[in-house]
């Protein structure tokens, strides 16, 4: 099982950025998945965590900036990040709690994604 995520990037304050993470592999099914972020000389945080039922809960540094949102058919994550601000800076890892065997279900993991706010 793996999970690839993609779009993060240099942009300017205020400005707007998605990202994206998508599992791939023997998966029977996929339960909360959710977007963490690391910036330096800091702990990794939760950002945003979504249900396979959609419902979405959000740090608040970035509720009413963020949207998360998932297309279970795809078994992909969206992370909408609207407003930045140069605090935003970190490396975004996106996660799930996946099934992928009768009895194999654990917590996987991305490779990380940097998203830099700065002028």
């Amino acid at each position: 099982v793996q999970l690839q995520a993609s779009g993060g990037g240099l942009v300017q304050p205020g400005g707007s950025l998605r990202l994206s993470c998508a599992a791939s592999g023997p998966i029977i099914s996929i339960n909360d998945m959710g977007w963490y972020r690391q910036a330096p000389g800091k702990q990794r945080e939760l950002v945003a965590s979504i249900t396979s039922g959609g419902s979405a809960n959000y740090a608040d540094s970035v509720r009413g900036r963020f949207t998360i949102s998932r297309d279970n058919a795809k078994r992909t994550i969206y992370l909408q990040m609207s407003s930045l601000k140069p605090e935003d800076t970190a490396v975004y890892y996106c996660t799930a709690d996946i099934k992928s065997g009768v009895f194999q279900r654990r917590q996987h993991w991305g490779q990380g994604t940097l998203v830099t706010v700065s002028s």
